[in-house]
């Protein structure tokens, strides 16, 4: 479907701060796994330059703040000299290309010590603890397929989580990156603060909704100091219930949070749409993301099941600025170029989304050029 003429499309150029994009298709960060001992390997090199167009936008798959911090050895990390070297060349490449790079900040929290399978793929099986610590969250609930309860962090630890987001956030702008993305999101630390089905403290982060959502506050603040609100992204799912993280009042949780970020003047808010509720899993939903997208003074991305046709009109009728593509773009590297023509994309394989391999299901799905 055609856009109007002079009609506001995913193809229309964007100034995001200082960033000229040439486009609003974004490639969403995205868990593959072909890292070795959390230090990211030659293929991701290729990958990534395979994904970048002249002023496109990248966000890197999550990368790990701690020790403690990331789910498998096979995903990045970025709290170790080795790490950021290992980015180094990566963020360079994009650049080549004229692409725009950040890198997402993740710490999961308790979802650190469990399995997990989605239609039959087997996601993480891991009892990955380094140095006999225990995974950590806002509460002392397990869930339900672990073994074990994480630790609840005290109020005199949660300041040393904040401080190594605000290190990470240090360590990515030395590898070159451009900005970072704090994960808020699916069920990992901070929404495992945010939302009220798992955090039953009674503390300053726990009870009200200022209160749970101090803990994110706090790791925005921190980053911000540290390399400045332009080059500072954060990505929230207040309708989605990953790993039992759900809220009993999602939208107001959102709603709070999007006015809430506008005192720390950070450059983007990524919001994943209420039809995503789990992994995988997309419904029919009634809720939206529009007022957060109004409270929000930022630049407002938008993700969730998006396909050509309704990431056009989401952007024509100013729900969002841009649109996050994950499956899509994995598929088909040359995603951007596909939207303009209107052109078939690939179809992705699931069953290669987490298999290490540095070539199949990773770098080898073919460019436009390659397939007409």
């Amino acid at each position: 479907m055609a856009n109007k003429e002079g009609e506001i499309s995913l193809l229309t150029p964007y100034k995001m701060g200082k960033f000229e994009l040439s486009h609003r298709v974004v490639l969403a960060p995205l868990t593959r796994q072909r890292c070795l001992g959390y230090v990211p390997q030659p293929p991701m090199i290729l990958y990534y330059s395979q994904r970048t167009s002249k002023g496109g936008f990248l966000i890197a798959e999550a990368a790990g703040v701690s020790d403690i911090s990331q789910t498998s050895s096979e995903m990045p990390g970025i709290w170790t000299k080795e790490q950021v070297e290992g980015w180094k060349p990566i963020v360079d490449a994009v650049h080549a290309k004229g692409g725009i790079f950040f890198c997402q900040l993740i710490h999961v929290g308790r979802v650190l010590d469990t399995a997990i399978t989605v239609n039959t793929f087997l996601i993480y099986a891991f009892e990955l603890v380094p140095n006999g610590k225990s995974p950590v969250s806002s509460s002392n609930k397990k869930l339900a397929y672990q073994q074990r309860s994480p630790k609840k962090l005290t109020t005199q630890e949660i300041p040393l989580v904040v401080d190594d987001f605000r290190v990470a956030a240090r360590n990515a702008i030395e590898a070159g990156f451009d900005g970072v993305e704090i994960h808020g999101a699916h069920g990992y630390l901070i929404d495992q603060f945010l939302k009220d089905e798992i955090n039953d403290r009674t503390d300053e982060y726990g009870g009200s909704l200022e209160n749970r959502c101090r803990f994110a506050l706090e790791v925005v603040d921190a980053v911000v100091k540290e390399i400045g609100g332009d080059k500072v992204g954060i990505r929230l799912s207040p309708f989605a219930n990953y790993s039992e993280s759900g809220d009993s009042n999602p939208e107001t949780l959102g709603l709070y949070m999007a006015e809430s970020l506008n005192e720390f003047k950070i450059l983007y808010c990524h919001m994943v749409e209420p039809r995503m509720k789990s992994v995988f899993e997309k419904v029919d939903c009634l809720d939206s993301l529009v007022p957060m997208r109004k409270a929000f003074k930022g630049t407002f991305i938008s993700a969730g099941g998006y396909g050509r046709e309704d990431g056009n009109k989401a952007v024509a009728e100013n729900r969002t600025d841009l649109v996050a593509y994950g499956r899509l773009f994995l598929a088909n590297p040359d995603l951007p170029k596909r939207f303009e023509l209107n052109a078939p994309l690939n179809k992705y394989d699931r069953s290669t989304f987490y298999t290490r391999d540095p070539v199949v299901g990773y770098t080898d799905y073919p460019f436009l050029e390659t397939t007409i």
